[in-house]
């Protein structure tokens, strides 16, 4: 029998269900909160409750933390050792790394070509202004985040002063600040699904009201959507490079060009589920078992 624990959040909907799927195929279960992981370096052991997380078949990694920061690698650090003990980690590590922090991510699709929002990334305040004055209205996004939590926007037109306060008071939570120019959504964007690189499908996140994103956090709901053979093919091309097992590619249909916002971490279920009718957590897991049954 294969023992696959899943790194999550104890009790939040989609670690369980990903949880639930692991022990319906293996008989196994093993939730891990990555709080309770202690590592010893000296005997090389990783363990959670007791157990040596290392002597494991599989990791399936749905949550690092509740929310993203710093600390995120940290723990993601952790899991290397695991790997290193030849722990199958999904997806591996060293591929989330590059995505929890979203100058990273976003200077990885930069480099390979794919068409995102006009971007600012500084320390500098007199830089900011510049750049709202020339967006006309900007997003300011934390580089740990999800959900849109702690994004702000900030318009040119009320004025040096007020803007700059605006920008100060981002600034002392966050010192890197990443700003984009204010995009006009269609009422909605999309996250497209991709399982060991290949396309599974797509939903849209519909804004409710007046909020200014689509996020279920501010409101939004799932829709089902197809998009163009296009569209496909740039979500591709921008989950690529990061050699994910499991992702979701956040796209947007604006009136130029479509652009994409980031290649998420650890990848949308209740969206897919919902949006598109697909169970996530059931075709992860068959996949994880394909990859561990073949040696990959």
């Amino acid at each position: 029998m294969l023992k696959i624990g899943v790194v999550g959040i104890p009790g939040k909907w989609s670690t369980e269900t990903l949880a639930d799927a692991v022990e319906a195929s293996t008989g196994y279960r093993r939730v891990i909160d990555m709080a309770e992981v202690s590592l010893d370096l000296a005997s090389g052991r990783l363990l959670h409750r007791g157990e040596d997380l290392c002597r494991l078949d599989g990791l399936l990694i749905k949550k690092i933390s509740a929310s993203y920061s710093p600390n995120t690698l940290d723990r993601l650090e952790l899991l290397r050792v695991a790997e290193a003990a030849g722990v199958r980690v999904f997806s591996r590590a060293e591929n989330i790394l590059r995505l929890v922090d979203r100058l990273s991510c976003t200077v990885t699709l930069r480099n390979h070509g794919i068409p995102m929002p006009e971007t600012r990334v500084t320390e500098d305040v007199s830089a900011a202004m510049e750049a709202v004055r020339e967006f006309g209205s900007a997003v300011f996004k934390p580089l740990y985040s999800t959900k849109a939590r702690g994004m702000c926007v900030i318009e040119a037109a009320a004025g040096d002063e007020a803007m700059e306060r605006e920008i100060r008071a981002f600034q002392a939570n966050n010192p890197m600040m990443y700003i984009q120019r204010k995009i006009a959504l269609p009422g909605q964007d999309l996250g497209m699904v991709f399982l060991g690189g290949e396309y599974l499908g797509s939903y849209a996140r519909v804004s409710q009201g007046d909020a200014w994103n689509t996020t279920i956090h501010s409101g939004g709901r799932y829709a089902a959507h197809t998009p163009s053979d296009e569209i496909i093919e740039l979500a591709y091309r921008a989950q690529a490079p990061f050699a994910m097992d499991f992702t979701t590619v956040d796209v947007a249909e604006t009136e130029g060009e479509p652009i994409v916002f980031e290649v998420s971490a650890f990848g949308g279920f209740r969206g897919a589920l919902e949006g598109i009718g697909i169970n996530a957590a059931e075709r992860y897991v068959a996949y994880a078992l394909k990859q561990l049954n073949e040696g990959k």
